[in-house]
């Protein structure tokens, strides 16, 4: 059973010095949609981004439903440490129809935005996509490759 309220999504979120910034205005905007828990970075003070995007992707996991936003200078440190944590998706995206997909076609659990390479609006755009997108589950191919994925794991 989720500790948050029916309807609205959970999303941990964490950011390194360079994700801070945008990770704060997206907590802003989105804050009446979704139930945030930053997992930090707490300001613009250089850190180590793997801190991070260990601490949203093991939140994700131990929470069925729960989402995760990672935001560092690219967005590709984060996906690598993130995809680093056994049984996370996380996808690296630069725009909306991309993270899109990552959720239709991959199930991707957690969402990585570079805050260097992409400014507020389209951020805000991807991860409202992000948001708003479920496994496509009329086309069984995605579950089968999905479950391939979680075999190259074991």
């Amino acid at each position: 059973m989720s500790d948050f309220p029916k309807g609205l999504t959970k999303v941990f979120i964490g950011s390194d010095h360079a994700g801070f910034e945008l990770k704060q205005k997206l907590i802003e905007r989105f804050q009446k949609l979704v139930i945030f828990e930053d997992c930090g970075t707490n300001s613009t003070e250089s850190c180590d981004y793997p801190v991070f995007a260990k601490a949203v992707s093991e939140k994700v996991l131990k929470s069925p439903g729960a989402l995760g936003l990672l935001i560092c200078g690219t967005g590709i440190g984060m996906s690598i440490a993130a995809n680093k944590v056994k049984g996370i998706r996380a996808a690296c995206v630069s725009e909306a129809f991309s993270a899109k997909m990552a959720r239709e076609h991959n199930d991707a659990q957690i969402l990585c935005l570079g805050a260097r390479v992409i400014g507020e609006e389209k951020a805000a755009e991807s991860f409202k996509a992000f948001l708003d997108a479920k496994l496509d589950t009329t086309n069984p191919r995605h579950q089968r490759r999905i479950e391939l994925m979680k075999e190259m794991e074991k």
